[in-house]
């Protein structure tokens, strides 16, 4: 099992920057990979940025530029930076922790944190 706490999240102007942190326990000898989902109301959750153990990054095109994912091993910590925000980046932002093992094939188990609000004022 792996548990997941984030916080960071907050009212910003456009513009503004907030910093996204979750910790996760438990577990993390096993995770594989961790990130950060987001759900606007009415919209699905939608992948915003994904690192994996070795540091390999990925992003969503809407955010590419904008944002920095960042992982410290050390610390089973990953970091969401988010900078030149926008109102269509509000959301509900949950962080994400895929938990592989091999038995005859891979598996992956995907936890989730709790959410935290990021809300972007025009």
């Amino acid at each position: 099992q792996v548990q997941l706490v984030e916080s960071g999240g907050g009212l910003v102007q456009a513009g503004g920057s907030l910093r996204l942190s979750c910790a996760a326990s438990g577990s993390t000898f096993s995770i594989n990979a961790m990130g950060w989902y987001r759900q606007a109301p009415g919209k699905q959750r939608e992948l915003v940025a994904a690192v994996s153990n070795g540091g390999s990054a990925n992003y969503a095109a809407s955010v590419k530029g904008r944002f920095t994912i960042s992982r410290d091993n050390a610390k089973n910590t990953v970091y969401l930076q988010m900078n030149s925000l926008k109102p269509e980046d509000t959301a509900v932002y949950y962080c994400n922790a895929r938990q592989r093992y091999y038995s005859g094939k891979f598996y992956d188990t995907d936890y989730w944190g709790q959410g935290t609000q990021v809300t972007v004022s025009s």
